[in-house]
């Protein structure tokens, strides 16, 4: 079974009780080792770049939660690779990350041969069901901002929990805490110095393209239920002079629009996987205009997902009508997933990014969302 079939036939296993494991709102453990089992964790690895971030969108289309966090795996095992030889793995391995941008509380004390790491950061998505984590933190005798990978079960790492947001409520992206954590020198990535050079600072254009792979996924998979539900439950209007709720002149246009925004979201992202892939192929060679390029890519089409993501996941239910609202259809989970992951970074400061390129030439300046 080739990546797309493997695809598919997860996303057709998790659309099946989406709504159940919505409600439910447990650790995704089954579903990472649906994810195992299915040999989607070494796509990036087999196929390539471009069919891991196809994948994530498929998956994302069932369950944003399980999408999400198959996108952070690839992006995690990409990201180690910025560094150098990309870091080794065993088949099956999940990876995650401990590295929010905004959060620098992780402190790493050079002790004989090896570090110690304390501190606790927030939004660790994946790490408390993952087997491998890439992690930053600062070292305390230099300040250098260093990134290593560790064992996710290593003596004194530990999941407080506290993930009780509205949406992607099976992203496990609580906290994590690190007590005493021991790593060894061989398991240090390297250092980000500051400024970030350009091949380094890739890491955060990934993270905000597979966002947006997320995005396009929410938007198609809304649509495909709310499609179901209204060719098969939805009642026509009284006053539509047509006999069922398809035949409805004003559902065709509606579908039509948001068809048409979600698919023009989704060829945006696609150019920007392949800008982004471009620009990591260049390697150390990659100049600062070059990452300027992909990193306007990578903005338009988070705009645009973002845009398409909240419109469509909104819209919708003026074509399922107000029996869609009914909890056991949970059709609000592609809204509420859409909300949560939107506010991820504000979109007004990538339209700006691109604004000011566009009528200035002026290049974003990277940092952790951009």
């Amino acid at each position: 079974m080739n990546w797309r079939e493997s695809s598919a036939k997860v996303a057709a296993a998790l659309q099946a009780d989406a709504a159940e494991r919505d409600r439910a709102g447990a650790l995704p453990v089954t579903e990472v080792d649906l994810l195992r089992q299915s040999g989607l964790l070494e796509v990036l690895t087999n196929d390539g770049w471009a069919a891991a971030n196809t994948a994530a969108r498929t998956v994302s289309a069932a369950d944003a939660s399980i999408g999400h966090l198959l996108g952070y795996h690839y992006l995690q095992q990409w990201r180690t690779g910025l560094f150098g030889p990309q870091a080794l793995a065993e088949p099956g391995w999940f990876w995650a990350g401990v590295s929010n941008p905004l959060d620098a509380a992780l402190t790493m004390t050079p002790d004989g041969d090896a570090f110690v790491v304390d501190g606790f950061k927030t939004f660790a998505t994946g790490a408390a069901v993952a087997d491998r984590l890439v992690v930053s933190a600062t070292r305390t005798d230099t300040d250098e901002k260093v990134t290593f990978v560790i064992d996710a079960r290593a003596r004194g790492i530990s999941h407080p929990g506290g993930w009780d947001n509205i949406g992607q409520r099976l992203t496990a992206s609580g906290g994590v805490r690190f007590e005493g954590v021991r790593v060894g020198r061989d398991d240090v990535l390297g250092v980000q110095p500051d400024p970030v050079p350009p091949r380094l600072s890739l890491a955060a254009l990934g993270f905000q393209l597979m966002l947006a792979q997320v995005y396009v996924g929410l938007a198609l998979g809304s649509l495909d239920a709310a499609a179901v539900y209204t060719r098969d439950h939805a009642r026509a209007w009284t006053l539509s002079d047509v006999a069922t709720a398809a035949d409805d002149p004003y559902i065709l246009a509606g579908y039509g629009e948001l068809l048409a925004m979600a698919r023009a979201a989704g060829c945006a992202v696609d150019a920007a996987v392949g800008a982004l892939g471009v620009a990591d192929d260049r390697g150390i060679d990659l100049t600062a205009d070059e990452r300027a390029e992909a990193a306007i890519a990578v903005s338009t089409a988070k705009i645009a997902a973002s845009r398409a993501a909240m419109e469509t996941t909104s819209k919708v239910f003026e074509f399922t009508g107000a029996r869609s609202t009914g909890a056991k259809y949970c059709f609000d989970r592609f809204w509420r997933n859409a909300r949560t992951l939107t506010l991820h970074d504000p979109i007004s400061y990538k339209a700006r990014e691109v604004g000011a390129h566009f009528l200035t030439g002026a290049p974003p300046v990277p940092s952790g969302y951009s």
